[in-house]
């Protein structure tokens, strides 16, 4: 009999212990803006969080740390991060004035910040100036296993079954495929040469071999790689942008990094840009995309602009399919697993939700009814029961819609409307709870609301909590059974459950 040294097994326990604290506390980060590459929106799994749970009394405001007095954007999230300082849960945020800020979002606690020294142009309403797109962390173009979904009760299948396996002397499969969708790491420091200013040191600590990473564009277009623990770079930012470009999204997909640039700012042409963080090559898209977003897939980088849905080339962003629509889409796309195929939805101008199979992207598999007009923003869940919805928002109402399948083919069938709304941005979806932010304006605060995700009933306000507005380039995030918003006035607000600390 093989005999455990008891530090071995106090080790292997921790492990143990954190995996299945990680498998039931909840699904995967809210690593960028809409949660995933696909733009869904939607937190797969809770353990505290339903429509029971809301519409019982508890659920408030945890906490509010004022962090300065720029616009917040909404938050990146890492959930169970274990690093030299031990067990952290973070919320990163990226203030208009070049700042970047870590958190404790289980205590509220500010653990670092980093300013860029970056020289913005003035801004106005167009081009703003400073740094104006959310944070990022590593995505993958790829789904949630089916293992994963069917533990957490949520989501589809992402592909075929497959063995866990692997090949002789190669490790389970499941371990092969963390290491091909991890994203690159940037060069360790190296000596500086005499007289060179010598680079931050590599933070100590850390279970895992490769270290973690926060992504920020600064206002002279450089991209820059924080580590997570301590916001250092280990390598000298990398050239990415023209400066002063208005940003409207940032993203990190299979070790490219993306970002759409929007109204020209400073002479910065509009479209879709990509760098290799390997080769640090950039390749770029010319165009003005539908809300200043892209959606991934594992096949594709696709947009919305005018009155087309195009799929780009995940690396050379060269168009390679389009789909036409008879009037002008509204909102960027989003990406659907449905059934063992992969979707594309995106929202025309009277309201219509155009729905493409990935694989035949240049025709439609259904389009809905008009719902109200010029809806700007989708997000997409599914019950269960294999159940999919898509929700639209609009410029005073959300809509739900659910998907049938009926005699071989699939529809969309307009379910329940929430009208009367001031400015909302776009919902989250968390164990069929919706999530819904009025942004407010300088004469009305915002207000943050959960509906039953199935009927459009509401659970929860906020009341007057919240004291300020959420910017447009604000919104919301959520993880480990908590909501997070950044407001004009530079407070990041978190609603969920009191813990005892």
């Amino acid at each position: 009999m093989i005999r455990i040294p008891h530090i071995s097994k106090a080790i292997i326990l921790l492990s143990l212990s954190s995996a299945l604290f990680a498998q039931f506390r909840g699904g995967s980060d809210w690593s960028t803006k809409g949660s995933d590459a696909h733009r869904s929106s939607w937190v797969r799994t809770d353990p505290k969080i339903s429509p029971a749970s809301l519409a019982a009394p508890g659920f408030q405001m945890i906490w509010k740390l004022k962090l300065g007095n720029e616009p917040l954007s909404a938050p990146v999230l890492l959930d169970r991060y274990i690093g030299y300082r031990g067990f952290r849960t973070y919320a990163f945020v990226g203030g208009n004035a070049e700042d970047v800020f870590a958190l404790d979002s289980d205590l509220g606690r500010l653990e670092w910040q980093k300013h860029f020294s970056a020289t913005s142009s003035k801004g106005s309403a167009n081009c703003p100036g400073g740094m104006t797109a959310s944070l990022t962390r590593p995505l993958s173009s790829a789904f949630p296993s089916a293992a994963n979904n069917r533990f957490g009760g949520m989501g589809g299948r992402g592909g075929p079954a497959k063995s866990g396996v692997g090949q002789p002397l190669e490790g389970a499969v499941t371990l092969a495929q963390v290491a091909a969708n991890r994203p690159p790491t940037p060069p360790p420091p190296t000596t500086p040469a005499p007289g060179a200013a010598p680079q931050p040191a590599r933070p100590p600590g850390g279970f895992g071999p490769t270290p973690q990473f926060v992504y920020s564009l600064s206002s002279d277009g450089a991209f820059h790689s924080m580590y997570v623990s301590n916001g250092e770079e280990p390598a000298p930012a990398v050239k990415f942008l023209p400066p002063n470009a208005n940003v409207s999204d940032l993203s990190v997909v299979d070790g490219v990094a993306y970002a759409t640039t929007a109204n020209r700012c400073s002479g910065a042409a509009d479209g879709v840009w990509a760098l290799d963080l390997t080769s640090k090559a950039v390749k770029s898209w010319q165009g003005a995309p539908v809300g200043g977003e892209t959606a991934f897939g594992p096949a594709g980088n696709y947009l919305t602009a005018e009155n087309k849905l195009l799929a780009l080339d995940l690396k050379t962003l060269a168009p390679v399919a389009t789909y036409e629509a008879d009037q002008p889409f509204t909102t960027a796309p989003i990406v659907i697993d449905y059934k063992n195929r992969i979707l594309l939805a995106a929202a025309a101008k009277d309201g219509t939700i155009h729905l493409l199979d990935s694989a035949t992207p240049t025709t439609a598999v259904a389009k809905s009814a008009a719902g109200d007009a010029d809806p700007y923003a989708l997000a997409t869940w599914q019950t269960i029961a294999e159940t999919r919805w898509i929700i639209a928002t609009g410029a005073k109402s959300i809509t739900a819609w659910k998907l049938i399948d009926q005699n071989g083919s699939t529809s969309l069938k307009q379910d329940w409307t929430i009208h009367d709304l001031m400015t909302p941005a776009t919902p989250l979806i968390i164990n069929g709870v919706l999530f819904v932010l009025q942004r407010g304006d300088r004469s009305h605060t915002a207000l943050l609301s959960a509906y039953d995700a199935t009927t459009g009933k509401q659970l929860w306000t906020s009341g007057d909590a919240i004291k300020s507005f959420v910017p447009k380039s604000g919104g919301l995030a959520a993880g480990g059974s908590s909501i997070y918003l950044g407001t004009n006035d530079g407070t990041l607000w978190a609603f969920g459950f009191p813990i005892e600390h």
